[in-house]
């Protein structure tokens, strides 16, 4: 990380301690060293500064392009070296993104993603996509739950006059079978069912959507 982020960094956790009191859980269970993929539910833009200030080692993120465009927090993840992803983007661009992950995960590095693919505003997890699994099938590397809870009260331009308690819990990192070759589609689904369901038992019942049972 460079220097400049990690001074933006500093003060932006300085500012959540201030104005936006929040407690992290299960730090203790994240291992130092390896590659982990942190996979996390998704409601507000604020997500990916919460995980970067909570989680306990540094991590890069499959980022969508839209929030590089915004001021600070854009400025924010490329000093921090995250690479956005086109939602439309092509086949060989998708592709691309896969191999540069991999290649992160390779260096030991933590790849936190966001498989739902886009914002739930209301809070309740949403069908996910399959990246996610796709990478820990093929790299080995462990996934690591992570659940927020609080950003869904972040409504309209005054929320950050609001105390709004947040909370970023950890879950215990698990790992799916390794996958040399094609992985089937029926196969990927259901591996990426289990890992949504492992950020579902980290939320409250009515936020499980989908991976309440």
């Amino acid at each position: 990380m460079k220097l400049d982020a990690r001074i933006a960094v500093a003060v932006v956790r300085l500012v959540y301690r201030l104005f936006l009191p929040w407690t992290v859980t299960g730090q203790d269970l994240v291992p130092r060293e390896g590659p982990l993929v942190l996979v996390s539910n998704h409601v507000h833009n604020t997500d990916a500064i919460l995980l970067m200030l909570a989680f306990p080692r540094p991590i890069t993120f499959l980022a969508k392009e839209e929030l590089f465009r915004i001021p600070f927090i854009g400025m924010l993840l490329r000093d921090a070296g995250m690479f956005s992803v086109a939602r439309t983007g092509t086949l060989q661009q998708k592709r691309d993104v896969m191999r540069q992950a991999e290649r992160l995960l390779t260096d030991g590095r933590v790849l936190a993603i966001f498989p739902e693919g886009k914002r739930s505003p209301s809070g309740v997890l949403a069908e996910a996509r399959p990246g996610a699994a796709f990478l820990a099938l093929h790299s080995g590397a462990a996934l690591v739950p992570v659940a927020i809870t609080g950003t869904e009260q972040f409504v309209g331009r005054r929320w950050w006059l609001h105390r709004t308690r947040l909370t970023v819990a950890i879950g215990a990192p698990f790992r799916l079978p390794e996958s040399s070759g094609p992985v089937a589609r029926s196969e990927s689904a259901r591996h990426t069912d289990a890992l949504m369901r492992r950020i579902a038992t980290l939320l409250p019942k009515g936020r499980r959507g989908p991976y309440a049972d």
